[in-house]
């Protein structure tokens, strides 16, 4: 790049800054004479920029709005940030997909190979309509990119996630996950991470604004499918206020507890009594293992009606929590055996 050109870029993004800027200061921070700073002015006016001079002892510039679209001037994080927003609309279905398209294709042509690679990695799946929940959240295109890059190589992700409403500069607050990264899903403003969690063998969606991802990424792994196999569906039954119907696994038990015991604790599932001491509830989840454990917490005798899929989830969980239990036992006699030794 020119000399020239590096100074018309310098003095494009100075007027960028602020309203009014007097050409005595616009030459000292360039280190060019006013008369350069006026020749400069004139050829960024004859690329289609609007810059009009204000009145005052020494006169001044300031860059207005025009009647086209002149070459637009951006630094790395904001060039992302547009590709993103259009990535995002493109996968949206809001009705200006065709426009986002070009958009995108457009800046992306011109696009430093650096960052055109950062912007390659990133796919999103768009949740439109209800799902999204609270005030838009602020998110790192950087954390981002970084999700999307581990997702599209497949490897396993190392993160620390934030506790909800933790002090940001307190550092991590909970155990780092280990996580295989499925999707990077966007709705109503926030941005959230599909993964499997590998400790707790099952599907999370975790917000990215709480995510600080860890390096180096761990091993290449085999995508699983999410329940029902389609991420969209899936994702939108994750959020609170969906049927019971809509959940991709829903299950059914009998719990030895009146109906009237259950009822403030079914959220969104149906109860039915059977007697004055018994009742059947039907709950709907994104996972049967975390079907299974949600009927746990009534913390009574109960029978399983059905799905198969999901008696088979109580084994699963039972065959877990005894190894837990087991696992604990020894812990024990092992302090124990040090106690008695020392």
């Amino acid at each position: 790049m020119t000399t020239t050109a590096s100074r018309l870029l310098d003095l494009l993004s100075l007027l960028q800054t602020r309203r009014d800027w007097p050409g005595s200061l616009l030459a000292e921070r360039l280190g060019v004479s006013d008369r350069t700073v006026r020749r400069d002015i004139d050829r960024l006016r004859e690329m289609g920029y609007t810059i009009q001079a204000t009145m005052g002892p020494e006169g001044g510039y300031r860059l207005g709005a025009g009647t086209e679209l002149p070459p637009l001037l951006f630094d790395d994080d904001q060039t992302v940030a547009v590709a993103v927003a259009l990535r995002t609309a493109t996968a949206a279905g809001v009705g200006i997909e065709e426009g986002a398209i070009r958009a995108l294709a457009t800046i992306r042509q011109v696009m430093p190979s650096r960052l055109r690679h950062r912007l390659d990695a990133l796919e999103v799946t768009a949740i439109t309509g209800r799902p999204g929940s609270g005030a838009p959240a602020r998110v790192s295109t950087d954390v981002l990119v970084s999700l999307a890059t581990t997702v599209r190589a497949r490897e396993v992700l190392r993160l620390d996630y934030a506790a909800r409403d933790a002090d940001p500069d307190a550092g991590p607050t909970l155990p780092p996950r280990r996580v295989e990264p499925h999707h990077v899903v966007a709705s109503q403003g926030r941005w959230y991470l599909l993964a499997w969690d590998l400790d707790r063998e099952d599907w999370r969606l975790f917000s990215v604004e709480r995510i600080t991802p860890r390096v180096p990424t761990g091993p290449r792994f085999t995508p699983r499918e999410v329940p029902g196999g389609d991420v969209h569906e899936f994702v939108s039954a994750r959020f609170k206020g969906r049927d019971v119907n809509e959940w991709p696994c829903r299950g059914t038990v009998v719990l030895d507890l009146p109906a009237r015991e259950v009822l403030p604790f079914a959220g969104d599932g149906v109860v039915r009594a059977i007697d004055e001491n018994r009742c059947s509830l039907e709950v709907g989840s994104w996972s049967w293992a975390s079907l299974a454990a949600s009927f746990g917490r009534f913390e009574v005798a109960m029978e399983v009606v059905g799905p198969p899929a999901l008696a088979d989830a109580f084994g699963v969980l039972a065959a877990r929590y005894a190894t837990t239990a087991r696992s604990g036992d020894a812990g024990t006699g092992l302090t124990d055996a040090r106690e008695s030794t020392s």
